[in-house]
């Protein structure tokens, strides 16, 4: 929760509450959710219990960072030559069932006030997106972000249905931790904006499930094909990287030759970093 986020995609993050709920997926397929670092993060500070407990809001002076962000947003602009980015939220699921409905309506409040910063909304229940928007979404806040989690194709059909339906700025989706093949983009002919793939990391090594290069490239291959910004974050761990799975490279040796500095296990592809962003208008939400 600070204004310097190590996360690669973004600049700042941002949690209005705390908490969440577990997804559950048929046939126990594997989830994205067994090894949460949010559920982790709870238990070792030990601030909120993790599943069907209570959300804690987060305190006052703290709603107050996004406010002095987006003041600044001018020189912000100036040394990057963008716009901030503020993931919203890493600890908790914006459009969680379980929080009450007048903080939601407080954090649309705090979006529409802070209009020069983008904010990066990520779920796991798209569903409940288009019960929970604000009166005035209209075909969407300029500055918003949604996004959806999807593990592998299955999870991707099933999520990305329902975050396509909804008009937003920009659509993406977190191909992270990658369990299986993403596969075909296009969704009743729409496609997201931006996609960001990684395997999974913060989990001890016996845990860690494997993310096949075969299928990033693959994923990649269709970013391309349809036009979407694909974003390389992180193989993982290097057991995953191409170097070691392909080129029979020791991890020791692939650290050296694919170093990256902000990520695990390397972020390279057939000798490239993918690292795009999707081209958004950049206009405030009263410009809008």
């Amino acid at each position: 929760m600070a204004q310097n986020s190590t996360i690669e995609w973004t600049d700042s993050t941002f949690n209005p509450w705390v908490g969440c709920t577990k997804i559950d997926r048929p046939r126990n397929a594997p989830s994205a959710c067994d090894f949460c670092y949010a559920e982790g993060w709870s238990k070792r500070s030990g601030h909120v219990k993790w599943g069907n407990h209570p959300r804690r809001r987060t305190t006052e002076s703290y709603w107050r960072a996004p406010s002095k962000w987006n003041a600044g947003a001018g020189e912000f602009q100036r040394r990057n030559g963008r716009r901030q980015r503020v993931f919203c939220a890493s600890l908790a699921d914006v459009f969680d069932n379980q929080v009450d409905p007048t903080w939601r309506s407080d954090l649309w409040r705090l979006i529409r006030e802070c209009a020069e910063l983008d904010w990066q909304l990520l779920t796991k229940r798209p569903q409940n997106i288009r019960k929970m928007l604000p009166d005035d979404w209209g075909q969407g806040y300029a500055n918003v972000w949604l996004g959806t989690t999807a593990e592998d194709a299955e999870a991707y059909q099933q999520r990305g249905k329902h975050l396509l339906a909804v008009p937003a700025a920009v659509h993406f989706v977190s191909y992270e931790p990658a369990m299986g093949p993403l596969g075909p983009l296009p969704i009743a002919g729409k496609v997201p904006s931006w996609v960001i793939l990684g395997g999974e990391s913060g989990v001890a090594l016996d845990k860690t499930r494997p993310t096949r290069p075969q299928w990033v490239r693959d994923a990649i291959a269709e970013c391309l094909r349809v036009g979407v910004a694909p974003f390389l974050k992180q193989w993982g761990r290097y057991a995953n990287n191409p170097l070691v799975v392909e080129d029979g490279m020791s991890e020791g040796d692939a650290r050296a030759a694919d170093p990256l500095s902000n990520g695990k296990g390397g972020g390279l592809l057939d000798g490239r970093f993918y690292r795009e962003f999707p081209k958004t208008l950049g206009v405030s939400v009263a410009a809008a």
